[in-house]
């Protein structure tokens, strides 16, 4: 089975110990062996139930896979529908190592690596570390130890059977929050979700603010990869306390960030990716080992980074097409992953068009007079009708105005005709529509032109949505909506081919369709046609820390995608400024 490549499950290493390998031999296979008669009952023998690693093949044999039995927990479904067979990048694998004798003279290392080759396993490479601790290690429970393996590569050593422990971490690494998810890798199963604000936030708010402290600043590369690896321990710690576990319990880590937060997380200056034509130092998936990045994990185990794909559409938009299966579609859709910087995608199995936005500061409340993050006392969501109502994060007093709720009310205030397509006020005297009249009293006077009032904050002070406030929105949107409209002119993909769109990120996962598409954030023709699917870039990182298939498809998706520099389109300047009007409902 291992020569053929069948991923089965074999939790104690094939030894005979856990009773979980169970297949049916339909012809052929010797004698019952005596431990399958303690884990197997009499009528799952009378069936022809056996031990795979057990049944020793002295002539054809027909073998049958019980594969819903044994793969019941092999399957983990992410936020976003994706799914992935168990299969971890790291292995375990307990071994009765034979003892040296005056006839048998093997090195201790070829006894590891003969042992792991009886369970079809071969090693070409040994990290250092092992060989230093080797005799120590094998000797102090009598030769019974614990392989760590990756590929060909044997990572390290534990004295006895520690089969049962092979722990994971996916990490979202954004621009403004950081999301962990703990997994145990044997059954895919989520046993803590850590999250916390991206510590880089004091170096710059936004990736080319944190690229230039870099650059203008002796120790600023050094400082920006200290704050998010440090970030990542007080996570893992976090998790770790949470699942009542030890830190030596985790392997593996994969990470997906921007391409930006990549190269800082992994110590690389990210000074290119600013300046044109905004190259990236790396895009293939990188590993690396924890203590390289003074990650604090178990030293045997091993980081995975996802690919990017180009200058400003990294690993995490890698991670959303893992999840949503884009890749594998046969119909056409477009993803929107909004954050910070928005990243688009659009297309199907056949061809996949992508683009970056700078999108951020005005959805996330950044740039906006009254806006702040989605936290507790940020106003999510507006409603216009005879009155205006809103609801509050944790339902407290009012503090201000998140992206959200800046959508719904600049949509509203377009359908009740309180301003025009512009963006520009109307003058309250000249408000004719009969919603608009009986709101127009919200419009007040600021700073020489006129604001819209919100809410009044608990010291009296007034949560409001000025005209300048408009126009940042309407430059973050007209961006968004023109990089989509370039790759559908890219992709030859029109509205009516278009069979969904899926919005990523925190902000696509809260915001109010309907008024992305008032606005024209999102085109009107597929407002019935769009779908929340939650941190999917996280999703992805957990599909490609379970499964070495899906990092390793990772890769190719990466190179599959065909990136389009908005910058340098030549129809970019022309689509932007008529993306900058409101359509309107």
């Amino acid at each position: 089975m291992h020569a053929a490549g069948i991923n089965f499950d074999f939790p104690c290493g094939g030894r005979g110990k856990c009773g979980k390998c169970r297949v049916r031999i339909v012809s052929g296979g010797d004698a019952v062996h005596e431990q399958e008669t303690a884990l197997l009952q009499a009528d799952e023998l009378a069936e022809g139930i056996r031990l795979a690693c057990l049944v020793e093949v002295s002539g054809p044999t027909t073998v049958e896979l019980l594969a819903e039995k044994n793969m019941q927990h092999q399957i983990l479904l992410s936020t976003s529908g994706g799914k992935a067979q168990i299969m971890p990048q790291l292995t375990k694998r307990y071994l009765e190592v034979d003892k040296p004798g005056l006839e048998d003279h093997r090195p201790d290392l070829q006894r590891i690596k003969d042992s792991l080759a009886q369970q079809g396993i071969s090693v070409t490479k040994t990290h250092f570390s092992v060989l230093q601790k080797l005799p120590v290690v094998l000797r102090k429970d009598k030769f019974k130890v614990t392989a760590i393996v990756h590929e060909k590569e044997l990572l390290g050593l534990e004295p006895g059977n520690t089969g049962d422990n092979l722990l994971g971490m996916a990490f979202d690494i954004g621009t403004t929050t950081i999301v962990g998810f703990l997994i145990d890798l044997y059954t895919g199963r989520e046993l803590a979700v850590v999250s916390a604000l991206n510590p880089q936030t004091r170096f710059g708010g936004d990736v080319i603010s944190r690229i230039t402290y870099a650059n203008q600043n002796e120790h600023g590369l050094a400082q920006l990869h200290t704050a998010v690896t440090e970030a990542l321990n007080t996570l893992i710690g976090q998790a770790v306390e949470q699942a009542k576990i030890k830190r030596e319990d985790i392997y593996t880590l994969t990470v997906v960030g921007n391409t930006c937060m990549h190269h800082l997380f992994l110590g690389i200056h990210p000074r290119q990716v600013a300046l044109s034509p905004y190259v990236a130092a790396v895009s293939e998936p990188v590993e690396a080992e924890p203590a390289k990045l003074g990650l604090e994990i178990n030293p045997a185990g091993k980081v995975f980074m996802l690919p990017n794909i180009a200058g400003f559409v990294g690993a995490d938009t890698v991670g959303v097409l893992l999840a949503t299966e884009l890749d594998r579609s046969e119909k056409s859709k477009l993803v929107i992953d909004i954050g910070t910087n928005g990243e688009l995608v659009l297309g199907n199995k056949d061809s996949l068009f992508a683009c970056s936005t700078a999108a951020g500061p005005a959805f996330e409340g950044a740039q906006i007079s009254c806006g702040m993050r989605g936290a507790s006392g940020a106003i999510d969501h507006v409603t216009f009708s005879d009155d205006l109502q809103f609801s509050v994060i944790d339902n407290v007093s009012p503090l201000g105005i998140c992206g959200s709720a800046l959508l719904d009310t600049v949509a509203g205030l377009l359908e009740a005709g309180l301003i025009t397509k512009r963006g520009k006020f109307v003058e309250p005297d000249k408000v004719t529509n009969p919603t608009g009249q009986k709101l127009k009293e919200r419009l007040i006077e600021h700073d020489g032109s006129w604001a819209f009032l919100v809410a009044q904050d608990p010291d009296g002070k007034r949560i409001m949505v000025t005209q300048k406030d408009i126009r940042e929105l309407q430059l973050a949107k007209g961006a968004m909506a023109a990089g989509i409209r370039i790759l559908m002119n890219n992709s030859g993909i029109g509205y009516d081919e278009i069979d969904e769109v899926l919005l990523a990120g925190a902000f696509g996962n809260y915001l109010n369709p309907r008024s992305a598409c008032i606005i024209g954030l999102i085109p009107g023709e597929l407002e019935d046609r769009v779908t929340m699917v939650g941190n999917a870039a996280g999703a992805g990182a957990k599909l490609a820390l379970i499964s070495s298939e899906e990092y390793h498809r990772a890769a190719q998706l990466a190179k599959k995608v065909k990136f389009i520099e908005l910058g340098s389109n030549p129809g970019f300047a022309r689509i932007f400024a008529n993306s900058m009007l409101l359509p309107g409902p």
